[in-house]
């Protein structure tokens, strides 16, 4: 079932939210959202720091992007903690659509994210690493509208 988006809600006027960088993950993330598995995301709090951006907020709406920075969806924010990454739970890891099924394997496939060479180059530290008590924004989103691009 197509979602339409509100007249008011014009996508142009909307911020974006971008899932990894542009690639096989960002892809599978954005197909995750539109098919409904991925209702919730992880980033570090330093990213926004670093970035100088504010923290997500409940009610606030983003326009989801593809990997060729084409809108395919609205989401709203449903529910932001920032959390130590030792206290991420195993709802909130499966919340993600990754196909994780405990916080082990959800740990792991983002710490390997984490770890690499673009996160590191994006915060500017190329020894960052994460332990449990590095803090994280745990955010849960719904889908509002599917936008033409994802037809």
């Amino acid at each position: 079932m197509a979602i339409d988006p509100a007249p008011s809600m014009d996508p142009t006027l909307l911020p974006t939210t971008r899932f990894a960088f542009p690639g096989p993950l960002r892809d599978r993330l954005v197909a995750a959202v539109l098919d409904g598995s991925k209702t919730a995301t992880t980033a570090l709090l330093a990213e926004y720091e670093q970035e100088g951006e504010p923290l997500p907020s409940i009610g606030r709406h983003s326009v989801v992007v593809d990997s060729e920075d084409r809108p395919v969806a609205i989401i709203e924010v449903t529910e932001v903690r920032v959390v130590p990454l030792g206290e991420v739970d195993v709802a909130h890891a499966v919340a993600e659509g990754e196909g994780s099924t405990t916080v082990a394997e959800w740990r792991a496939d983002h710490e390997e994210f984490w770890h690499g060479e673009e996160v590191r180059r994006a915060l500017g530290d190329p020894g960052f690493t994460v332990h449990d008590a590095t803090p994280v924004v745990l955010e849960h989103f719904r889908v509002t509208a599917r936008l033409p691009a994802s037809a």
